[in-house]
């Protein structure tokens, strides 16, 4: 019997869980008469709409704390802000905004014209002050200039004259930034400046990454300027191009190949590349090889190919020249040969050729064969060559003996491409970074 009763009563509750669920008012309204109250309300909402302007067309009546109000406004944000109003004024029970966006282009026009007309009134305020700003910083501007065309001391501080133009970009860099902070002080818009800077950086940002490689070759052109890796003249070789060097400019090192072709490398390449500097030391050594007869006596040929090379007259005594017994071919035993000059004096291309020429006329005076490499092919069943005149055979004639006399090997005989630098280089407008009394790495 209990139980059932339970159950009725919570069959009978069910109706009214939800009217339970709701949220309980927050604030009471009172039962008294509220006339002088509603009264009170909307004379001061009508002050209030008064003072604030651009509500001219809002009426407002007041009913038991109902506040209702109709009209138009020039803007919708501006009647959809009157409710948070009406709703600060105590006594206000409820809201009923019947307010609504004018049509009327005039009115709407009015405030756009009344901003303007103020801030025509500001910038003529703020006019005299701007040009005293605007004179501050053209001063400090051409005194940057003037400063950053000075000759001395950024000759004298850089190692060379791309560095001193450096220093005379960053100097006038520097007066221009200081002349902008002067100029909004002087205008009281220092708050200007953070934001000014926030959007250099970005823009710096975004342009680093765009122009990536151009500045990678500009930071390259700063450091192989300082690090002078090479000189005019220098015979050099990078990443596979060989050639002599013409200039460092602040984009690329120009070569001269040694068919006279120009070559320009990007200096970013150049400051990652292997740098191979031939003309670095005056010391320089020359390589050949030369094939013998394997039935030679090789320590004695080896002895003699030693013995002509050294004595040369361009050979130089330490280090001494030297040869040794290199593969085992099928054309016979090859003895490499090695010899060295002052490149300063000596052209190493002819040297070479004379110590070559030179010993082979030794090895060949001692009698010892050089092998020959030509290969003759007979094929079984063919005809035997006819021969002209009664099928007498040819006897072919003798070689020509060669000189024993050492021809001239000075460098001046390959002066044609140090000339072409020479002229290339007095250009008076070419750019170069080179120094010849800067430390070199």
């Amino acid at each position: 019997m209990h139980i059932l009763r339970l159950l009725a009563v919570l069959f009978a509750l069910l109706p009214a869980l939800p009217a339970l669920a709701q949220e309980a008012p927050t604030g009471a309204i009172t039962t008294e008469d509220t006339g002088a109250l509603d009264a009170s309300i909307a004379v001061r909402i009508r002050e209030i709409l008064g003072e604030l302007g651009n509500y001219e067309d809002v009426t407002v009546t007041v009913s038991d704390g109902v506040v209702t109000l109709r009209g138009t406004t020039n803007s919708l944000p501006e009647a959809q802000a009157l409710d948070d109003l009406v709703n600060r004024i105590e006594g206000v029970v409820a809201i009923k905004n019947d307010v609504r966006e004018t049509t009327d282009i005039r009115r709407r026009l009015d405030p756009a014209i009344d901003r303007f007309m103020n801030r025509m009134e500001q910038l003529a305020i703020q006019l005299p002050l701007a040009l005293i700003a605007l004179t501050v910083f053209l001063i400090i501007w051409w005194i940057g200039r003037r400063v950053g065309r000075w000759d001395n001391p950024w000759n004298r501080l850089a190692p060379n004259a791309f560095i001193a133009d450096l220093f005379r970009m960053l100097v006038q860099i520097a007066f221009v930034i200081a002349g902008i902070v002067i100029a909004l002080d002087i205008m009281n818009a220092t708050a200007l400046l953070s934001t000014i800077l926030g959007a250099a950086g970005l823009i710096g940002l975004a342009i680093g990454f765009a122009v990536r490689d151009t500045v990678e070759n500009f930071i390259a052109s700063v450091m192989l300027s300082i690090r002078q890796p090479f000189r005019p003249n220098d015979v050099v070789e990078i990443n596979g191009d060989q050639g002599k060097v013409i200039r460092l400019t602040s984009r690329a090192t120009i070569l001269l190949s040694f068919d006279g072709n120009h070559i320009r490398i990007p200096n970013a390449t150049v400051f990652k590349s292997r740098i191979i500097n031939f003309s670095q030391n005056r010391e320089r050594r020359f390589m050949f090889t030369l094939g013998v007869d394997s039935g030679a006596d090789l320590g004695a040929t080896r002895e003699l190919a030693v013995t002509t090379v050294q004595d040369l007259p361009f050979i130089l005594s330490e280090p001494a020249a030297n040869a040794w017994i290199g593969d085992i071919t099928d054309a016979g035993v090859e003895i490499v040969v090695v010899g060295w000059i002052d490149q300063r004096a000596t052209s190493m291309t002819l040297a070479r050729g004379e110590a070559l020429r030179l010993v082979k006329r030794a090895i060949e005076a001692s009698g010892v064969a050089l092998p020959n490499t030509t290969y003759t092919i007979q094929m079984d069943g063919a005809a035997a060559p006819e021969h002209p005149a009664g099928n007498a055979l040819q006897t072919p004639a003798s070689p020509p003996q060669d000189s024993g006399e050492v021809a001239v090997v000075s460098a001046e005989a390959e002066g044609a491409l140090d000339r072409m630098i020479d002229a290339e280089r007095e250009i008076s407008d070419g750019e170069d970074l080179l120094r010849d009394d800067a430390a070199k790495e």
